[in-house]
């Protein structure tokens, strides 16, 4: 009987353990992408447009639309990997639409409340911040040296951004 015991007890930790890794994947997923694609798009549609109300539609329309888009993606590839529970997988999914519509709606803030050319060097401020805290605990629970890990992070980052920023002006100029 304490054997069973022990063996039950180790089913429950490492149940709870998996049902927590589903739960990091969703939440660093959805905070990557919210952070990314959200200042990708705002950088992109300010260079093309300069319009507060198209950057605040963009926003919103992330916050809404990409977050489904992310969470049924995060579902698609818990369910192909085929070793993870239904619970697990649905843990990952709303984890990942929560953590990317809650983040990608923060920079509305700043977009309602400041010139549109301030809010938008403000959001790539709190985007880097996040990302760089995320990317920081990631390096430290995987034992790596932080500045490697959030380097890699946030230069991809700013890539995005500038390309983002480079075809907002080309755009820009189709409509001259």
């Amino acid at each position: 009987m304490d054997g069973l015991g022990a063996t039950r007890r180790i089913d429950i930790y490492m149940k709870d353990t998996d049902m927590k890794d589903s739960l990091r994947t969703g939440i660093t997923f959805g905070l990557t992408s919210a952070v990314i694609t959200t200042l990708g798009l705002m950088v992109g549609l300010h260079s093309g447009t300069g319009s507060r109300m198209v950057v605040l539609g963009g926003i919103i329309t992330i916050a809404i639309a990409d977050a489904f888009s992310d969470a049924l993606g995060i579902h698609v590839s818990e369910e192909a990997e085929n070793v993870h529970t239904i619970k697990q997988i649905w843990s990952a999914t709303i984890a990942t639409f929560m953590a990317k519509f809650f983040f990608a709606l923060t920079f509305i803030a700043p977009v309602l409340l400041l010139p549109l050319s301030t809010a938008i060097i403000v959001s790539l401020i709190w985007g880097l911040c996040i990302l760089t805290v995320l990317s920081y605990y990631i390096a430290k629970a995987q034992g790596e040296q932080p500045w490697k890990i959030v380097g890699e992070h946030v230069l991809i980052a700013i890539v995005v951004i500038a390309v983002t920023h480079w075809v907002g002006d080309w755009v820009a100029t189709l409509g001259s």
